[in-house]
C-alpha cells in the first residue's frame, strides 16, 4: 500500500492549469450561489455537473470556498502566531496531523480562501500511522514551543481507527523533544463539539472554524517553515 498521504496518480490530470482555470471559473459561481445562501453540498454538485468538475476537483473546490459572511466572521476570530504566548491551545488532532503529514509527503495541499491549508485526504474513519507522521508532530510541537504556550491540548476522535496509537506517538514525540509546556492527549467520541466555544484553537475544519471563539492559523506558518507551495482553485 502506497504510504504517500493524499496522493492520487489522476490528480495531475485533475489539476493542470487548464484544468484549474475552470475550476477557479466554478468556484466563482459557487460563492454567488453560497451568498444567495444555498448550501454548500448542494451548490458543489449543482456547478460541478455544469462544469463536469471530477469528484477531486470538486472536493478541492468545495473545500476552498466559503461566503462572505463566514470569510468576514473567521477573519475576526483569526489570531496570529506571536499571540500565543502564555495562552492554552486546542488542537483538531487528525485534522491537523494529516495535513502535515500530506505536505511531508509533497502531495497537494490547497490555500483556502479563509487563508487556511487545506488537502484531499479523505481517510473517512480509517487512519494509519505512516512515516511521515511523527515528523509532523515534531513540527507541531516545535513551533508551539517556538510560540510559548503555556498548555496544549490535543484532541483524537475515538471512532478513527488508531487514535489510540497516535496518542502513543505524540507522548513519545513530546518526551523526546523536552515539551516546556503541558501536554493532554485526549481520544473523544466528538472532538468537534468539544472545540466548539475554545480560544485558540487549531484546525481548518469549517464548522470548527465557524463555532469556536478563535482560531490560529498553524498549518500555514509550519507551510512557511517547511517552504512548501500549494494549489489555488478559487478565483475572484
Amino acid at each position: 500500500m502506497n504510504s504517500k498521504r493524499g496522493y492520487v496518480p489522476e490528480d495531475e490530470k485533475n489539476f493542470s492549469a487548464e484544468a484549474i482555470k475552470i475550476m477557479k471559473t466554478a468556484s466563482r459561481h459557487i460563492c454567488y450561489l453560497l451568498d444567495e445562501g444555498y448550501e454548500l453540498k448542494q451548490a458543489a454538485v449543482f456547478v460541478g455537473n455544469h462544469f463536469l468538475l471530477s469528484e477531486r476537483q470538486r472536493l478541492a473546490v468545495a473545500r476552498s470556498v466559503a461566503s462572505r459572511k463566514q470569510l468576514a466572521e473567521r477573519s475576526r476570530k483569526k489570531m496570529e502566531f506571536h499571540d500565543l504566548v502564555n495562552k492554552e491551545v486546542w488542537i483538531d488532532g487528525f485534522n491537523t496531523i494529516i495535513t502535515l503529514e500530506v505536505l511531508l509527503s509533497d502531495s497537494l495541499l490547497f490555500s483556502c480562501m479563509d487563508e487556511t491549508i487545506r488537502d484531499l485526504a479523505a481517510l473517512r474513519g480509517t487512519y494509519r500511522l505512516i512515516p511521515e507522521t511523527a515528523d509532523a508532530v515534531r513540527m507541531i510541537l516545535g513551533l508551539l514551543q517556538e510560540a510559548v504556550v503555556s498548555k496544549v491540548n490535543i484532541l483524537l476522535d475515538e471512532p478513527v481507527s488508531n487514535s489510540g496509537r497516535l496518542k502513543v506517538l505524540i507522548a513519545d514525540v513530546a518526551e523526546e523533544k523536552h515539551c516546556s509546556f503541558d501536554l493532554d492527549i485526549q481520544v473523544l467520541r466528538d472532538v468537534d463539539r468539544t472545540l466548539y466555544g475554545k480560544e485558540y484553537v487549531i484546525t481548518s475544519d469549517s464548522i470548527i472554524l465557524d463555532h469556536c471563539l478563535s482560531w490560529v492559523n498553524l498549518t500555514a506558518e509550519c507551510l512557511k517553515q517547511a517552504g512548501k507551495s500549494t494549489l489555488q482553485v478559487w478565483g475572484q
